[in-house]
């Protein structure tokens, strides 16, 4: 039985990207094969397609993350027809991941849900919400009536952060480089959007002196001293994105990077960060109108290239998804 697939030979250029026919992946025991709904795009998927990624392997199916149903589970751990999720251990990279009409992941990185969203909404928040909740509660330990700054807030997971915060009970501060999409910040409840012209910590600072309580850095390092310098004596940076591609400091000296008394701390989680029970959660609160995702664009399959170069130039507000049937 054959299946449509999106297959990287090797480093390329978004235009590059097809749609193959290939065989259905085997599923043994201890893993599940999923049958794909859909699946979000992530920037971990661009830096493999890029050659940027280092632990890369070709030809690969890649995708991190995928929604659908389960098609056949041997060790009984999911139900055929099942309603799940799933994401990271080693998806896309180690193994095919979801890019294709039917994945093959192993039972751990299979999270069930059950719910009445479309598959193209379903199929935004899995990678979204799992970094998102574990930069806030892994990396930064938010607790109601903090200050939290988003650096990187129009991306996908400043979205979901802000949205999850502000569910949460926190004044939220959330970046844009483009002035036009303040407004789209303040739809999705963030409290003070700020226009990002390499010195936020300054526009911060005038709105609460001392600092913000805690930081989420999406960005990378070139602006992260600038974030630093954003947040707090005893606040808490988390670096989690690197949509500049900036992922190294060089020649780091603490001493004179860090602000006295400000925490550096990083997310890179997996799945099991995110619990079924909170995943559900979200989903019914997204469900029900009161945690507001934003899914920029819905693609097909065989559009998977112009996902890519819009993902690769940062033109969306939000999480791109492709919808595979």
């Amino acid at each position: 039985m054959e299946m449509r697939a999106v297959v990287l030979e090797g480093p390329g250029e978004p235009e590059e990207m097809r749609v193959r026919r290939v065989a259905v992946p085997e599923v043994r025991h201890g893993w599940v094969r999923v049958k794909v709904e859909a699946f979000g795009l992530n920037r971990s998927e661009y830096h493999l397609r890029a050659g940027l990624a280092t632990n890369a392997r070709f030809p690969v199916i890649p995708g991190i993350e995928a929604t659908g149903t389960v098609d056949l589970a041997p060790g009984g751990e999911f139900e055929p027809g099942q309603q799940v999720v799933a994401m990271m251990g080693g998806m896309g990279r180690e193994y095919d991941g979801g890019y294709a009409e039917y994945t093959v992941v192993p039972a751990s990185s299979v999270i069930p849900v059950k719910t009445d969203l479309d598959w193209a909404t379903l199929g935004a928040l899995p990678e979204m919400l799992q970094t998102a909740h574990g930069s806030l509660h892994t990396g930064l330990a938010i607790e109601p009536g903090q200050t939290l700054l988003i650096r990187g807030g129009t991306s996908s997971v400043g979205v979901a952060a802000a949205a999850i915060a502000k569910e949460h009970g926190l004044t939220v501060f959330s970046t844009t480089r483009n002035p036009q999409r303040t407004k789209v910040l303040e739809d999705l409840g963030v409290d003070y959007p700020i226009v990002d012209d390499g010195n936020v910590a300054a526009k911060v600072r005038e709105i609460v002196p001392g600092g913000v309580n805690a930081a989420l850095e999406l960005i990378g390092t070139n602006v992260l001293p600038d974030t630093l310098n954003a947040t707090a004596v005893h606040g808490t940076v988390c670096f989690t994105g690197m949509l500049s591609d900036n992922w190294t400091i060089p020649d780091f000296y603490p001493i004179g990077y860090l602000p006295n008394g400000v925490r550096l701390t990083a997310y890179g989680g997996e799945s099991s960060d995110l619990p079924a029970e909170a995943f559900q959660r979200y989903v019914d609160l997204v469900a029900n109108g009161k945690l507001p995702i934003r899914v920029d664009r819905v693609f097909t399959m065989e559009q998977i290239g112009e996902a890519h170069r819009i993902m690769q130039d940062g033109a969306a507000v939000g999480k791109l998804v492709v919808k595979v049937n």
